[in-house]
């Protein structure tokens, strides 16, 4: 049994003139963020590997999560290939894991995320939002053999907010 939990970046902030990847966390974003990794607790698995992209709202949305987990920073694994929108790119990473593990979760990005998971899940999400949390699994041994597999939880900031 292979398990993924994919998590899009928080909102980030269009305030500085800066390049798309050195983009940082809005306000917004970071509340989110907050909210989210404090209501995934219960549905992460034993972590065995943390991917994220290279980009600044990336991993500042994996180091918000991993604070609030209580995984160490140094357990990250900052991929610059993780930086992109492209969901076939995307399958190619994943497809690409180590067999040894078993539970990967994965900071990125959308157009990836959102056809990645509907792709390999069972349930259609129009769009992952931003700090929006998918968990699926796959019924394989083998990363390079995940096909269509369970959605297990969803998770977005809009659900967990009570206004």
């Amino acid at each position: 049994m292979k398990n993924l939990i994919l998590i899009r970046h928080a909102k980030s902030s269009w305030d500085a003139p800066v390049q798309d990847k050195d983009r940082v966390l809005a306000q917004r974003g970071i509340r989110d963020a907050h909210l989210v990794a404090k209501n995934s607790t219960d549905l992460i698995p034993k972590v065995n590997l943390i991917w994220s992209s290279t980009a600044k709202r990336a991993s500042e949305t994996a180091i918000i999560f991993a604070q609030i987990q209580m995984w160490p920073l140094e357990c990250i694994v900052f991929k610059d290939e993780l930086y992109t929108f492209d969901g076939y790119k995307l399958e190619k990473i994943i497809k690409s894991c180590n067999n040894s593990y078993e539970n990967v979760i994965l900071f990125g990005h959308n157009e990836a995320i959102t056809e990645f998971v509907n792709k390999f899940g069972d349930v259609f999400i129009d769009n992952v939002p931003t700090a929006g949390f998918v968990s699926l699994s796959f019924d394989v041994d083998s990363w390079s053999t995940i096909h269509k597999g369970k959605t297990n939880k969803v998770l977005f900031p809009r659900d967990l907010k009570d206004d």
